[in-house]
C-alpha cells in the first residue's frame, strides 16, 4: 500500500503484488547439472525467499546471463560432469574464475554448492574460484539456505 498525501486529503493506491514483485524481486540462476538438485532449490528460493529463478548448466547460456544483467546472484554447483566451454572440460569453479575476471560480471555474487564436502574444501574452493559464498549439499535446513543466499543479495539502494 502507498499512502500519498495531496493537500488535505489523503489517497491510497493498492499496487497489486506482482507489481510490487517486478520492483523487488531478485532473480537467481541456479547452474546445476543434477535436474532433481535445481528443481528442490528452484522450489525452496521461490517458497520460502520470493525469489524468481532461472536454471541452466549450459555455459554459454550462464555467461550470457550473467553479462546482461538479468539476475542478481549465481548459485553454481563446482562439479558440473558435462559442462563444456570453447571445447574444454569445465567445473563450476572455472565458470565461477571466469565470471570472477570479468569486469562485466565480477561484481555478481557467485556460492559454490557442492557434495563433495571435505575438511579444508570450503576454504580451498573459495580461494581457488573467487566465489562469494558456500553451500554444501545436501541442504537440510531450507531456511538457512535462503537466508545465506539472501545474505548475498545486492540492495536496491545504491
Amino acid at each position: 500500500m502507498i499512502t500519498k498525501e495531496l493537500g488535505n486529503c489523503v489517497a491510497q493506491v493498492v499496487l497489486p503484488f506482482t507489481s510490487i514483485n517486478k520492483i523487488l524481486m531478485k532473480t537467481v540462476l541456479i547452474v546445476e547439472d543434477d535436474l532433481i538438485n535445481a528443481r528442490v532449490f528452484s522450489k525452496i528460493l521461490i517458497k520460502r525467499g520470493g525469489l524468481d529463478v532461472k536454471h541452466t548448466e549450459n555455459v554459454e547460456e550462464v555467461m550470457q546471463i550473467a553479462q546482461s544483467g538479468a539476475i542478481d546472484l549465481i548459485l553454481m554447483d563446482v562439479s558440473l560432469s558435462r559442462s563444456v566451454y570453447q571445447g574444454k572440460s569445465v567445473d563450476g569453479i572455472k565458470i565461477t574464475q571466469m565470471l570472477k575476471s570479468d569486469p562485466q560480471t565480477a561484481n555478481l555474487p557467485v556460492i559454490l554448492v557442492t557434495a563433495h564436502a571435505m575438511e579444508g574444501d570450503r576454504e580451498n574452493f573459495l580461494k581457488q574460484s573467487g566465489a562469494d559464498g558456500y553451500i554444501s549439499k545436501p541442504v537440510v535446513d531450507h531456511q538457512q539456505f535462503v537466508d545465506q543466499i539472501i545474505a548475498l543479495l545486492p540492495t536496491n539502494d545504491h
